[in-house]
């Protein structure tokens, strides 16, 4: 599929919840979110048929986020039969770790390709602070049980955050040195909670190569967002995504499904396609639809110009 602008759109980001384990401060608000009616989400079977209608014009990767992907039942039997897609290359979810140390084999027994896990700090107290009462140790345990059910590279996901955690920049960037991990620094979006923080929060994820000058250039994986250094003789990589101080719209070849049906073809967009009920040509329409409404770029923001999306980021799973 090819949007108006000649863009590629070939990765699909599915969000299979709007709830999480977990309440970190920039995604969700303190007292968490009202739990959606269960005919308001998305069945596995309704999420299934669209991806793979997605598939069939042209979808190459999909990504399952959430919220928190990993509190939806029933999530290995959806890896499974999305594994079974004619047509898809690759198969990834975005996770807090928290539930890994269960489901890490059987997600790789079902044909999960990959798995990105957020870990913002590696300071239990901040950590704590951070996500509203999470164990670090946990999310560690998740990142081991990951490793151990054979997920290679594993990406690992920092909101960069000014006075928060940028002290920790180089020792976030050292578990890069004898770990096949990509250690992937993202700046914060004016979206949502994130304006739980002040305008000093927001700095440019330039900010690693300053505070670790050793970091060396390295390609940019096909369709990837991140420019990519490592240090030098070191396992993994380093990732650096700036949405922000450095927009890559021209570049974005990804369309988003809400837990309750709905496309966005733009994170920072109000605009939405509401795919539920949709069967056969009809939901391939939409899909073709939502993707030739996709726009040039989003609304122009700053540390203080909010994007102009009309969820938070646990709705739409980034």
């Amino acid at each position: 599929m090819q949007d108006k602008y000649g863009r590629t759109i070939e990765y699909l980001r599915i969000s299979l919840t709007d709830l999480c384990n977990l309440r970190c401060v920039y995604c969700m608000p303190e007292e968490g979110v009202c739990k959606l009616p269960h005919d308001r989400i998305l069945s596995l079977e309704e999420v299934a048929e669209i991806a793979g209608a997605a598939v069939e014009l042209g979808v190459r990767k999909i990504r399952l986020t959430g919220g928190e992907p990993l509190v939806r039942r029933g999530i290995v039997e959806l890896v499974r039969a999305l594994r079974a897609l004619p047509g898809l290359d690759e198969l990834v979810l975005t996770t807090n770790g928290i539930l890994l140390p269960a489901l890490a084999q059987p997600l790789r027994d079902a044909g999960l390709d990959r798995v990105n896990i957020s870990l913002d700090t590696l300071d239990a107290e901040k950590y704590r602070r951070l996500t509203r009462g999470g164990a670090l140790e946990k999310a560690l345990d998740g990142i081991r049980a990951a490793q151990a059910a054979g997920f290679a590279p594993i990406k690992l996901n920092a909101v960069l955050l000014g006075g928060v955690n940028d002290d920790e920049i180089p020792a976030l960037c050292a578990l890069t040195r004898d770990r096949p991990i990509e250690m992937r620094f993202i700046e914060l979006m004016p979206i949502g909670d994130a304006l739980y923080f002040g305008p000093e929060a927001c700095i440019p994820v330039d900010t690693v190569l300053q505070r670790v000058p050793e970091l060396q250039p390295l390609a940019r994986a096909h369709g990837s967002v991140a420019r990519r250094y490592a240090l030098p003789g070191a396992v993994g990589s380093v990732g650096l995504i700036s949405p922000v101080s450095c927009s890559f719209c021209s570049e974005c070849n990804r369309i988003r499904l809400t837990a309750d049906g709905c496309m966005k073809p733009c994170l920072h967009s109000a605009e939405e396609f509401p795919l539920r009920g949709l069967h056969g040509d009809a939901l391939r329409s939409a899909i073709i639809a939502a993707v030739n409404a996709k726009p040039e770029a989003h609304v122009e923001f700053t540390a203080t110009q909010r994007s102009e999306s009309a969820r938070n980021m646990n709705q739409i799973g980034g």
